[in-house]
């Protein structure tokens, strides 16, 4: 009997250990230490520079639209075509030398620059080359669409493009099926590129001042990754009621093989 009682205690002991804590699962809290493993900072919100890889989305106007027909994509009439399809077809595509193809343009560099300055650059171009003031030009460049991955403890994982300027680090995962329990919400990583190459920056987004990271917003072409608590991988539960069930379990076990082995 005193053998059933410190097996009792032990499996106590480990199971209780095995429930995730609420704190664990509480989104921006207050805390008083760093929000990610990298700096910490107020958040500024900069433009993003255009990378390798990414599609840029160019429409140029004019008082004679038909003038520029050549400079817009041919699918523009086309409202009804998905927008992610539509956007790797006729979108420009920032090729390895940081350079697009745009018709009659030829190769214009956009490596490192803002859209405004992509904007402003065609534009200029376009006046010196082709057209006069009264043409009254107007051009815009957008990114065609924000893609990123999310990978992990995740409920849908996979690649996502949201068509918004802006989304952050809880926007990311709320379109990619939530974090559940047993997610590390204290360890979300985001795997970014950079033209020196990438670089993995960790997020506890536990703590209220995740928001103040440079991190918080993500980028193009991200990879977001959701670690899994170690009570996932032990099996022994992670709520309290799964972790109950599973002491009931085995305490109904050890009695029944102690009395069989006390009858013997």
């Amino acid at each position: 009997m005193n053998r059933l009682l410190l097996l009792t205690g032990l499996l106590l002991c480990v199971l209780s250990t095995s429930c995730i804590p609420h704190k664990d699962i509480v989104y921006l809290q207050e805390k008083d230490k760093p929000s990610d493993s990298t700096q910490v900072m107020v958040e500024q919100q900069k433009p993003y520079r255009v990378q390798i890889n990414d599609i840029l989305n160019v429409r140029v106007k004019a008082l004679d639209q038909e003038t520029v027909t050549i400079l817009n994509p041919a699918g523009d009439g086309n409202l009804n075509a998905d927008s992610a399809e539509r956007a790797y077809f006729d979108g420009f595509t920032v090729d390895m030398h940081g350079n697009i193809r745009i018709p009659t343009l030829g190769k214009i560099n956009v490596l490192g620059f803002t859209c405004e300055d992509i904007e402003k650059r065609i534009e200029k171009q376009l006046l010196d080359e082709q057209f006069k003031e009264t043409a009254n030009i107007f051009v815009t460049v957008k990114l065609a669409g924000l893609r990123f991955t999310v990978n992990g403890e995740v409920g849908s994982p996979g690649t996502i493009t949201l068509f918004q300027e802006r989304v952050n680090i809880f926007e990311a995962i709320a379109n990619s099926g939530e974090i559940p329990v047993s997610g590390n919400r204290k360890e979300v990583q985001i795997i970014r590129q950079y033209p020196q190459g990438q670089k993995i920056h960790t997020l506890d987004l536990t703590d209220v001042a995740v928001m103040k990271s440079p991190y918080y917003y993500i980028q193009p072409n991200d990879v977001i990754y959701v670690r899994p608590l170690k009570q996932k991988t032990w099996g022994t539960g992670t709520t309290g009621r799964e972790s109950l069930t599973t002491i009931i379990s085995i305490l109904s076990l050890l009695t029944t093989t102690i009395l069989l082995i006390n009858r013997a």
